[in-house]
């Protein structure tokens, strides 16, 4: 009985096997439906990003322009000043005595011409009656001329000594932010040595340099030339900043200079722009980077911002090549213009980028573009017989 047991289950397992061996393999799962966008040029803004650093406007050294000692600084350091406002205060009083001496020498000077134009109005109608000899006329109207050139030259020295003693109260040259003061009282000045007492910068407005490559530069004013990239005038180029860390500032500034020059050491080509700078955000020395709004691009290429990946390796999107296979293409970025980043470099026109369902699609795997034919259903396997 058991021998017809063991019998009939060798049976049963071999016709199981059979039956499995006869089974179809399971079929593969679809392609991912993806949605692209071919790509087409269109006119966008023409943005190139360089970094700058900020400037001064106007910047002005205060330096002695007397010989003495300083009393006292009536300004306070870090603080805004007007044209015209007492910075320091030099000792006066060996300027003031020069000063009056020169006066003195004035007077005596203009006291002796009135004498010689009186001896001269005195000879002149005694030389009609011969009561005085020609020669000692000529003398006199020589000593009145002597004594007008007198009054000048000491007039010329009271003026200059009264402007050394005005050089003791040194006044700011123009209105800014004033720095920290070099000297302190009891200091001693030199007029011949310029010594440095402070600084005055204007920081609103203030200034941006940066610099563009010379090839860049060239290329530009190709394209421009063949009718590719329409730019404004320079005073219309528009410049926006964004700050050390990635804030941007929010006052759009102004192209106001154009270098004509290229520094040999360098190979670039210097450029400025002004901003308005009310709130003292932007100061002297600080590192920026400015996008330079140059015009309308016809030849711009963009994507939507969904359909770019940004990884540590840069920017990336998936494009759908032959065969309907997918490939990452590592592109780079321009400026983001409202929901669109501006491609400078990895696509062309007639690229299918994919902008939706990227998630689900695997690079160098078969997709389905939403809105194509599908493609022709292939015949499935014979069973294979064991």
């Amino acid at each position: 009985m058991f021998t017809g047991l063991k019998a009939g289950a060798s049976g049963a397992a071999l016709a199981f096997l059979l039956v499995a061996c006869t089974q179809e393999a399971p079929p593969a799962p679809p392609p991912p439906e993806v949605e692209v966008m071919v790509i087409r040029p269109a006119a966008v803004a023409h943005v190139v990003e360089l970094p700058g650093r900020v400037a001064a406007v106007r910047t002005a050294e205060v330096r002695a322009r007397v010989d003495g000692i300083v009393e006292r600084r009536t300004y306070e350091e870090g603080t805004d000043v007007r044209a015209g406002q007492l910075l320091f205060r030099v000792d006066p009083r060996e300027r003031r005595a020069d000063y009056e001496a020169a006066t003195a020498t004035l007077r005596r000077s203009e006291a002796a011409a009135r004498n010689a134009a009186q001896v001269v109005a005195r000879y002149q109608p005694l030389v009609g009656q011969q009561a005085i000899s020609k020669q000692e006329y000529d003398a006199a109207v020589a000593q009145q001329r002597t004594g007008q050139a007198d009054v000048a030259n000491a007039r010329a020295q009271a003026d200059r000594a009264r402007l050394t003693l005005n050089y003791t109260n040194v006044v700011a040259p123009i209105s800014g932010r004033a720095g920290r003061a070099e000297v302190t009282e009891g200091a001693l000045v030199s007029a011949s040595g310029a010594t440095l007492l402070t600084r005055i910068e204007q920081l609103d407005p203030i200034y941006v340099n940066f610099s563009q490559s010379s090839s860049e530069l060239m290329q530009l004013r190709r394209d421009i030339a063949a009718g590719l990239i329409k730019t404004p005038n320079l005073n219309s180029i528009r410049v926006n900043l964004s700050l050390e860390d990635g804030t941007p500032y929010g006052p759009t500034g102004r192209l106001d200079f154009l270098d004509m020059a290229v520094d040999e050491s360098t190979g670039t080509v210097s450029l400025r722009a002004e901003f308005p700078n009310p709130n003292r955000y932007l100061l002297p020395g600080q590192f920026v980077r400015a996008k330079v709004r140059g015009g309308i691009d016809s030849r711009g290429i963009t994507v939507p911002q969904r359909a770019v990946q940004i990884g540590p390796k840069g920017a990336s999107v998936l494009v759908v090549g032959q065969n309907n296979v997918a490939t990452l293409r590592e592109i780079r970025l321009g400026d983001l213009q409202g929901s669109n980043w501006v491609v400078t470099d990895g696509l062309r026109p007639g690229d299918r980028v994919i902008v939706n369902g990227g998630q689900k699609a695997q690079p160098g795997s078969p997709v389905r573009v939403a809105g194509a034919p599908p493609a022709a259903a292939r015949p499935a396997p014979a069973p294979a017989a064991r």
